[in-house]
């Protein structure tokens, strides 16, 4: 399941009892100073959350998998780059199926 900007505002307007449009105002308004400050190359940090940043990928040959012999230059170009917070990364790998205990060594 996806989480769309639509659902944010409904659950937030249904917790708040505030009205959906000024819920998205305030959204919107959130995402684009996010967007705002990562096109300055700032970092915008979220706490408990993530950080995310700026870096610039550097130049690099790719390979055509269609004709392999083709090499195709690709130019250094900015990314954006997430890092989550200490409470999300604990959230999310506690999704990650569960390892198998290694094997025990023979006796």
């Amino acid at each position: 399941m996806t989480l769309t900007k639509r659902d944010l505002v409904i659950r937030i307007s249904n917790e708040t009892g505030l009205v959906q449009q000024q819920v998205l105002d305030v959204v919107q308004k959130t995402l684009d100073y996010m967007a705002e400050a990562l096109a300055k190359h700032d970092k915008v940090e979220l706490r408990n959350f993530g950080v995310f940043e700026v870096k610039i990928r550097k130049a690099r040959i790719g390979r055509n998998p269609n004709a392999p012999e083709t090499d195709v230059p690709i130019p250094e170009r900015a990314v954006v780059k997430f890092k989550p917070g200490k409470e999300m990364r604990a959230d999310v790998f506690k999704l990650s199926p569960a390892k198998p205990a290694p094997p025990a060594p023979p006796a």
